[in-house]
Order: C-alpha cells, then sequence, then structure tokens
C-alpha cells in the first residue's frame, strides 16, 4: 500500500506551501545520505521525502494527488476522462431506468473498450487483431551529487548515453539549484512500448555537498571570515572570495568577534529572482609565534580591560 505523501513528511493535509516546504527542509538536513552514509533503511527514507516533496510542492501535482492519489501522478493521466468514468460508475453503470445514464451520454461515440483501454494506459488490441497502441516509456528515478560551487554557479553534467555506442548527454544544472531539488532528463528513461515509441524521462535527485567555508540559507550564503588582532582594532581592507570573483571589503576599526557585514548581491543569482546576499562573519584569529613575547603583549592589552564583557549576561 502507496504511504500517504502528507504523513510521509509529516504535514496535515490542510498544510500551506510554507509549511510544506519548512518541513522537507528539516528531513531533508536530518536524513541526507552524506549524514547517514550506508544506512539503507535512511536512503529509503531520503527518497519517500524527496517524491512527497516533489508532489505536494507543486500545485497542479498536489491537486491530482488529493483527488486521484498515486494514480493521478502517472504519465499520461487523464483526470477528465477519469471523472467522467467515476460519475458513470455512480450513475448506474450505463444501466437504463431508474435515473441511470448510458455510457455514450458520458463518452459520445467512444467505446466502453476504448475507454478502459485508455484508462488502463493502452496496450489493447482494438477490433480483433488491430495494432497495439504505442505507450511511452516509464520515468526513472536517478542521483547525483554535485559540488557545493557547481549549485550556485551552475553546472553541466555528462551522463553516460542510454545506447550503447551513443554519444553522452550534457544535462544542464540551473544555477541556485538546491539539496533536494529534482531535474528531468527527457527521453532517458525507461524504452516505451511498440515500434516508435519515446522512451520516458530520467528525474535526477540532487544532493550537494557541503562547503568548508561557506554555508547557504534560502538565497543567501554565509561565510566565516578570520581577522587579526591588528585587522579588527584598526580596520582594514580585505579580500572575500566569492562566487563571481573576489572583492574587496572595507572592515571598519574595532570589530569583534561574530559581528558581520553583508555584501549585497553576492549570493545565489537564480532566474527569475532578486540575487541573494553574501554576509560576512568576522572571527578573530590570535597570532603565533614566541610564547612568552606574546604573553606579554597580551597582558599589556589586558590592562585596558577594566570592564566585564559578561556581566549583562543573565539568564
Amino acid at each position: 500500500m502507496a504511504k500517504d505523501l502528507y504523513s510521509v513528511l509529516g504535514v496535515d493535509k490542510q498544510a500551506d506551501a510554507d509549511a510544506i516546504k519548512k518541513a522537507y527542509r528539516k528531513l531533508a538536513s536530518q536524513l541526507h545520505p552524506d549524514k547517514n552514509p550506508g544506512d539503507k533503511a535512511i536512503e529509503q527514507r531520503f527518497k519517500e521525502i524527496n517524491h512527497a516533496n516533489d508532489v505536494l510542492s507543486d500545485a497542479k501535482k498536489r491537486a491530482l494527488y488529493d483527488e486521484f492519489g498515486e494514480d493521478g501522478l502517472r504519465e499520461g493521466f487523464d483526470a477528465e476522462q477519469q471523472r467522467a468514468y467515476r460519475a458513470y460508475q455512480q450513475q448506474g453503470g450505463g444501466r437504463r431506468g431508474g435515473g441511470g445514464v448510458r455510457i455514450e451520454d458520458l463518452f459520445g461515440q467512444q467505446g466502453i473498450g476504448d475507454i478502459f483501454d485508455d484508462l488502463l494506459g493502452g496496450g489493447r488490441r482494438r477490433g480483433g487483431g488491430g495494432r497495439r497502441r504505442n505507450t511511452k516509456g516509464a520515468d526513472l528515478e536517478g542521483e547525483v551529487t554535485i559540488d557545493f560551487a557547481a549549485s550556485v554557479t551552475g553546472t553541466t553534467l555528462q551522463l553516460a548515453p542510454r545506447n550503447a555506442g551513443g554519444e553522452p548527454v550534457g544535462v544542464r544544472i540551473p544555477a541556485g539549484a538546491e539539496d533536494g531539488s529534482r531535474v528531468r532528463v527527457v527521453g532517458h528513461g525507461a524504452p516505451g512500448a511498440g515500434e516508435g515509441a519515446t522512451a520516458g524521462d530520467l528525474i535526477l535527485t540532487l544532493h550537494v555537498r557541503a562547503h568548508p567555508y561557506f554555508r547557504r540559507e534560502e538565497d543567501d550564503l554565509h561565510l566565516d571570515l578570520p581577522l587579526t588582532l591588528v585587522e579588527a582594532f584598526h580596520g582594514a581592507k580585505v579580500r572575500v572570495p566569492t562566487f563571481d570573483g573576489g572583492v574587496t571589503m572595507k572592515v571598519p576599526p574595532h570589530v569583534t568577534a561574530g559581528q558581520k557585514m553583508r555584501l549585497k548581491g553576492k549570493g545565489v543569482v537564480r532566474k527569475g529572482r532578486d540575487p541573494g546576499d553574501l554576509y560576512v562573519h568576522f572571527q578573530i584569529v590570535l597570532p603565533s609565534g614566541d610564547e612568552a613575547e606574546l604573553a606579554k603583549a597580551i597582558d599589556a592589552v589586558g590592562k585596558f580591560q577594566t570592564d566585564d564583557p559578561r556581566e549583562k549576561i543573565v539568564v
């Protein structure tokens, strides 16, 4: 029995888009395969929440799922035809009398056999020896891991050809791709049934490797930037790396550890959206060298620290 997609994400059926997004991100962070290497149960759960998010975060897919369940998500599913067939069953299954209706009243001149053939996805022989209908192949799912930088700037992956001797297929990953997002590669799923039938699609779920220095929140990026004691006290012009080239930032005098500055527009840039920002968080790095000399210098500085920097911290 298929799992209820709302239960998979742990949300109510009336949950809005924001609630679904928050639930998915929380679960994706907890269940990411990189945090649980080799745990097959966690990998399966991760796939389930990605599928649930793919459906419930898409208004059209969600409406179909709410009305028809997983059947409504099948390739080639005809919602209007299914509604008509449901009405036919509710009205007496085509029997005359007692308020029933004829199948022709619901489907016009199309025969009942053709209706069942369409509902079941084709493949039934028509009219005693007719040609078997071509059916598009099923979609296949896969996973791919990309670097953090590639997720921010976009990249092109080279996939092995579906057919032996074919050319590799370039798959464009758009700038701003998020962990757990999905990319459809048309025509690289399961082969279709019947001569000339089209293949299904390959749906790739993206995983993004963590970066040693940058982290991402929505379209904003965050960077911990070390400063020397001298730079923190006097202020300085420092070079800050960004994903579209380094920039020079003017650090004001007397900054403290944890203080941050914003570089507007230097975050994630996605098509159709305002660019995110880069937040630079300062860290103070103690100097290294001769311990005795450093101790004297630090002690000399300590004479100027007359107040308790923790006195305002209360519970």
